[in-house]
């Protein structure tokens, strides 16, 4: 299958269970992203601020950019200008540094909280106590220039499809929590991303509304060696 056709089943797929589809193109050509563009896709999921950059200046400008990788704080002011969203916001910190380069640019800025929920030591986060005590700071009720979409959490790697459920299951039920307690008047407040291309069915199955598909639009990956990031 070519990746217009990938996109075009895994839209149709999404589509009826209502849930967005973002083509995490990371590692892949612009020529790559192009053939899904031409296809109908335009959000895509970027986790190198480098390569995020170098392909908004190669790709259409419509194209909407998700930044899905750990964020540094030095790397904001790069993106600051142009990205749709930033999925990984782990800490108080980095929503500082997005809400200060966002009013340098004039923009607010959408984020997803990043909740730490796998049994893994090499994810980043927060732990659901850390997102709650981030969201009542006076520090985040200054800001004006980010806008909390909602919530976002990589499950563990595994084939352990119960454990998948339950972290997925938890992440949900935390975000109906956030959402009634800080965010009830706020009908922004609605995305769920969860899912790759390993276990998206799981994580529709428990309530996720967006999804980040890689392999399964692009196949493989390859991997490049880009900068560190």
């Amino acid at each position: 299958m070519s990746i217009a056709d990938n996109i075009k089943s895994l839209k149709k797929e999404t589509e009826a269970d209502k849930v967005i589809l973002l083509a995490v193109s990371k590692t892949k050509p612009a020529s790559d992203v192009q053939e899904a563009y031409d296809a109908g896709q335009r959000l895509f999921g970027e986790n190198i601020v480098q390569e995020m950059v170098e392909k908004y200046e190669q790709l259409p400008k419509d194209i909407e950019w998700h930044l899905i990788g750990h964020l540094q704080t030095n790397k904001v002011k790069y993106i600051a200008p142009f990205v749709s969203m930033i999925q990984s916001v782990d800490s108080l910190k980095l929503l500082h540094e997005i809400n200060k380069h966002a009013e340098k640019a004039g923009r607010v800025i959408d984020c997803l909280l990043q909740i730490y929920i796998a049994d893994e030591e090499t994810k980043y986060g927060l732990g659901f106590d850390e997102a709650i005590e981030l969201l009542r700071s006076d520090e985040f009720a200054a800001m004006k220039n980010v806008r909390i979409r909602g919530l976002m959490g990589i499950a563990t790697n595994t084939d352990n499809e119960k454990q998948i459920k339950e972290e997925y299951y938890e992440l949900n039920t935390f975000f109906e929590g956030i959402k009634v307690s800080y965010f009830r008047k706020e009908e922004s407040f609605d995305i769920l991303s969860m899912g790759m291309s390993s276990d998206y069915k799981l994580a529709i199955e428990q309530g996720s509304n967006m999804v980040r598909l890689g392999s399964t639009i692009f196949g493989g990956r390859v991997i490049k060696h880009w900068k560190n990031n």
